[in-house]
């Protein structure tokens, strides 16, 4: 993968991972993954979740592709892949890091108690992520947090993530597609929860795969280009290549699913 030049992509997939590239059926899976693995001379790969970084060795021992460029944690981590290292990009960071600051142990205090809420074990750098329990929370401790200069993101219906503000997968996506000279008619992203959001708003082309979280699929009117799949996960991103007339090479679900 390092090998490989950006520019020589014909085709670039920035897909979320859990209920995304992850889903669908082993069948679907199998289909995606092998037509990235035959194609990665023109084809590059790029994972854009909210997962720490950490954990992808675990996935790509299961034989899911390696990627060639990650942005983590929620669009707080953009790191390029060497092999399977992780190697953080500290100028495409420093912004990321700056609106962060020094935070943490604010939002901490703030939403110390608060019922619904309990602080995610793994530690991050950029952010900080709870689990919510919808039921039980009171927004009242949202706006302090926010005057931080702060975001706050709801997602799943069970996890909350504070993050520096104007940060999310989306605007970290585009910077790396800047950094990367990266033509936005070659890319493709696809998600399935409202931590996808900012994706869609890029206005790149979208798939929001099959069982996507009720309230994405609610704004997909305001996002022209983002193709409401009926197939999950990995074959939701097979159809909606072909939908989008992105790579004519790609399988097609009837043909392989």
């Amino acid at each position: 993968m390092t090998d490989i030049i950006p520019a020589d992509w014909r085709f670039v997939l920035a897909t979320d991972l859990d209920g995304t590239f992850l889903g669908g059926t082993p069948a679907m899976r199998r289909t995606l993954y092998d037509w990235i693995e035959d194609n990665r001379h023109d084809v590059g790969l790029i994972y854009v979740t909210g997962r720490d970084p950490h954990f992808l060795p675990t996935i790509w021992d299961e034989g899911v592709p390696v990627p060639d460029y990650v942005v983590g944690d929620v669009g707080t981590t953009i790191a390029q892949v060497k092999g399977r290292e992780i190697a953080t990009i500290p100028a495409l960071e420093e912004d990321i890091a700056r609106r962060w600051g020094d935070r943490g142990d604010e939002v901490r205090r703030l939403l110390r108690g608060a019922p619904g809420l309990r602080e995610q074990e793994t530690p991050f750098r950029y952010r900080l992520s709870y689990h919510y329990d919808p039921a039980a929370f009171d927004p009242v401790v949202i706006p302090p947090v926010e005057a931080l200069g702060l975001d706050v993101l709801i997602s799943h219906e069970c996890y909350l993530d504070v993050l520096p503000g104007g940060v999310s997968k989306g605007p970290s996506l585009l910077r790396l597609m800047s950094h990367l000279e990266l033509p936005k008619e070659r890319m493709l992203v696809a998600g399935d929860t409202l931590n996808d959001l900012s994706m869609f708003e890029t206005g790149l082309a979208g798939a929001m795969v099959g069982g996507s979280e009720a309230g994405l699929v609610k704004l997909a009117p305001r996002l022209p280009k983002a193709h409401v799949c009926s197939a999950p996960g990995a074959g939701g991103i097979l159809e909606a290549i072909a939908a989008h007339g992105l790579h004519d090479g790609a399988p097609r679900m009837e043909a392989r699913a």
